[in-house]
């Protein structure tokens, strides 16, 4: 199969298939390649919207063959009317690998995630499972590109304000990460937010993965 259709054929599957839980809350951040057993994994990253300018990182580790977790934080500036608020953002995931390429045309993992954003009269919490579907191609004598799609399906509570609202949020995630070597790996990932009343419609996170 072409890398083209592999790509096609990973969004497709998530748009019209996913309702499963392997998504962190704040991006995708990673494929639905699991770490290895006793291994760990740290991230730093930059996230843009039109309203929404922020910093945070990732720990992840994995103490069992096909699972591994991880932890998210940071802090994050929100434009509300005429003036900024700080945001500070905390969350955690658990992904499960549930195929690999050759059982399907590409890895799959299946999990579920929480996030909790908190600031002046803003508090958003969101909890869920996620899916993430990828498929790794070889870059070079150590490299490899990993395109990547994910999507949540998030019970989510907000409150802005006096104003306090419940819903369902859909986030999908379509990105890549490029590993140019073991021990360091660059990503791209652009955040579609879908019947979400707090973020906005579109997002962009880029940073570096540091397996170690």
């Amino acid at each position: 199969m072409s890398r083209f259709l592999a790509g096609v054929c990973v969004t497709l599957l998530l748009l019209v298939g996913a309702r499963g839980a392997g998504a962190q809350a704040f991006g995708q951040l990673t494929g639905a390649e699991v770490l290895p057993v006793s291994s760990h994994m740290f991230g730093g990253y930059l996230n843009a919207s039109d309203h929404l300018l922020g910093l945070f990182a990732q720990l992840r580790m994995s103490f069992y063959p096909g699972i591994d977790f991880g932890f998210q934080g940071g802090v994050t500036r929100v434009e509300m009317g005429d003036s900024d608020v700080s945001v500070i953002r905390v969350g955690g995931d658990l992904k499960v690998q549930v195929a690999k390429v050759g059982s399907l045309p590409f890895d799959l993992s299946l999990g579920g995630a929480l996030g909790i954003e908190t600031g002046d009269d803003i508090s958003v919490f969101g909890i869920g499972p996620t899916a993430v579907a990828s498929r790794s191609f070889s870059m070079g004598a150590n490299g490899a590109l990993v395109p990547y799609a994910g999507i949540g399906l998030l019970v989510q509570q907000t409150e802005l304000g006096s104003e306090d609202d419940s819903g369902v949020s859909v986030p999908l995630r379509l990105g890549s990460e490029f590993r140019f070597s073991p021990e360091f790996r660059m990503l791209l990932e652009f955040d579609f937010f879908l019947n979400d009343d707090f973020h906005d419609d579109v997002g962009l996170v880029t940073g570096v993965n540091l397996p170690f």
